[in-house]
Order: structure tokens, then sequence, then C-alpha cells
């Protein structure tokens, strides 16, 4: 069997946009689980995101209000096929995160988090694989916005960073 998944983060609706890209959205509807690795600001977004989502998981970010406290953990597990999958918002700087992270989640197989704005796509030396979306509608530094897709096969991970460029000015 083959799961897809879309992952997401830093959305800050509807602070940095009014809505999350249309292609964001395809990608939503169809895949068979949705990520969201935190700071959403908009509890209509968490909503929206939800319904449109055949599997979700999510946890809230530092820029979430005491509203999401009930709705979403600070860090959640969950598996994916034969894959032991980690969503925390924050992992603090990029120097010694592989070894920070894996010493923090040694029964993870793969760890998910947002915060940065970022794009970060790597493996710990204990096998641990370390992603990070980006963000669909605050790009920061970055030349694109950016969220990731991928499948799931067993406990064979793809992924694929999307970018999509800033409309022109």
């Amino acid at each position: 069997m083959t799961t897809s998944f879309v992952l997401l983060s830093d959305t800050h609706l509807p602070k940095r946009a009014k809505d999350l890209p249309a292609a964001l959205w395809a990608d939503v509807d169809a895949a068979d689980l949705v990520v969201h690795a935190g700071d959403w600001v908009d509890l209509d977004t968490l909503d929206s995101v939800q319904a449109r989502s055949r599997r979700f998981a999510g946890v809230r970010g530092n820029n979430d209000g005491p509203e999401f406290d009930d709705r979403l953990p600070v860090v959640a597990h969950f598996a994916v096929e034969y894959l032991r999958f980690a969503l925390v918002h924050e992992t603090g700087g990029a120097t010694g995160r592989e070894r920070r992270m894996a010493a923090e989640y040694p029964d993870v197989d793969v760890l998910v988090f947002g915060h940065s704005h970022i794009p970060w796509d790597t493996v710990a030396p204990s096998g641990l694989r370390l992603l990070n979306p980006g963000s669909p509608t605050d790009r920061r530094r970055q030349p694109d916005f950016t969220w990731m897709r991928g499948t799931v096969t067993g406990a064979d991970l793809a992924v694929e960073l999307v970018r999509l460029p800033p409309p022109p000015r």
C-alpha cells in the first residue's frame, strides 16, 4: 500500500495571506494524510484544513493563541505504514539539530517541524529523517513559498519540495 501526504507549516493566516495557494489546496484534497507543523494563527484555517483532509495530524506553534490549546498538542506522534513520525513546531537552532533531535526522539523514523520558514531535509547519523516544509504564505528570506508532498510505501519515504514563486510585482 502507498500513502500520499502533504506537509505544511507556518501558514500565518490571515496575517501573511488571505488563503492558502490553490495548488496547495489541490494537494490537500488529493492527499491521504495532511500534516501541519504549527503557526496556524487562525482557527478558521485549522477548521478548513481538517475538513478537507482524509487524515490529519497537527500541532500548535509559538504564534498560536490559547484557543488552540484544546484543539492541538505541542508534540504529536503517529505512524504511516511502517514509519514512526513525530511532529513539533520548534527544534531550536540549525547547528546541531540532527544530533539534538535524534536524542530527543530516539524511537522515531521521521521528525516533521516548522518555525524557521526554511525548507529542511536531512538525515541524522542515527537514521532520523528531519523535514521542514517551509511556509506556503510567508517565505521570509526564501526565494519561493514552499510545502512538501510525498509518499510512504511500507518503510520507504519519498519527499518532494514544492516551490511556488511569488507573484510578479
